[in-house]
């Protein structure tokens, strides 16, 4: 499959709670090896988005598909989804505060371990190999997404800064060996250098050949880590192309900020800082 197929099809996704359309009629093609960039003001379905596709939330119609299968993920459970090769974060972060670092790191491996309750209640020896492979294989994890935090990796989330939380959230999501990762808003609450840090982490996980859906509002953030982008309002797609088509979109403009006729003077200053 080269770099310009696509893996992922979204095809006319719709899902409305009572009169509200979260997700209306959205199309959208994510290739191999490609970071998509999905921006729109909040409330625009963004979330809803990974939600249907993740299988958190059921779909009212649609078509989701990986090439080459003949699934539709919409009708799928979550952990059907994930055994796709889909993985993700979260928008508002979900991690044990009071386990360690490598624990949950580990968690985002353990689906893939089919062992009887008898064999883990009995702690047997393909148990103990199982659980020394995926902590192995979290440690690598860990250290390729984290390496500062590879070197603590028993010290309690609770105690970690946020921005390290993220990272902890990347390095579970990267632990399964994904096909395609979903990263919901991995810059929100972060500073311009935390900002950056955290581009530079998405783009390390691209560069091993993994396709990513990316949220964010930040519009540095994207332009630096997407080449093309897709813009939401009111569940609905309204523009898509690159970020300097994007930003001089009038739709774009009239409903992402508000306004028209400023070529996205915000996300300009915001650039620029």
């Amino acid at each position: 499959m080269n770099a310009e197929s696509p893996l992922l099809v979204v095809a006319n996704a719709k899902k409305s709670f009572g009169g509200i359309h979260a997700v209306s009629d959205v199309s959208l093609h994510l290739n191999q090896g490609e970071t998509l960039g999905i921006i729109g003001p909040n409330g625009s379905g963004k979330t809803t988005l990974f939600n249907l596709i993740t299988g958190l939330i059921r779909a009212d119609s649609g078509q989701v598909s990986i090439t080459g299968e003949t699934a539709n993920l919409l009708t799928l459970k979550p952990w059907e989804v994930f055994d796709k090769g889909i993985s993700r974060t979260f928008q508002n972060i979900r991690l044990a505060l009071g386990q360690t670092v490598l624990e949950n790191v580990m968690v985002g491996g353990y689906t893939d371990c089919k062992t009887s309750w008898w064999s883990v209640l009995l702690r047997s020896g393909a148990v103990a190999a199982r659980d020394a492979a995926l902590r192995e294989k979290s440690m690598n994890a860990l250290s390729y997404v984290a390496p500062m935090l590879a070197n603590t990796p028993h010290r309690a989330v609770g105690e970690l800064s946020y921005a390290d939380r993220r990272r902890v959230e990347l390095a579970r999501a990267l632990v399964s060996e994904p096909r395609i990762m979903l990263v919901d808003e991995p810059a929100a609450g972060m500073n311009v250098r935390e900002t950056d840090e955290i581009s530079d982490d998405i783009n390390k996980i691209a560069s091993r050949g993994i396709s990513i859906l990316v949220i964010e509002h930040k519009m540095k953030f994207i332009a630096s880590v997407a080449k093309r982008i897709i813009v939401l309002n009111f569940g609905k797609k309204i523009a898509e192309g690159s970020y300097e088509e994007v930003r001089v979109n009038p739709d774009v403009l009239a409903s992402y900020l508000g306004r028209k006729g400023d070529h996205l003077a915000g996300a300009k200053q915001e650039a620029s800082q």
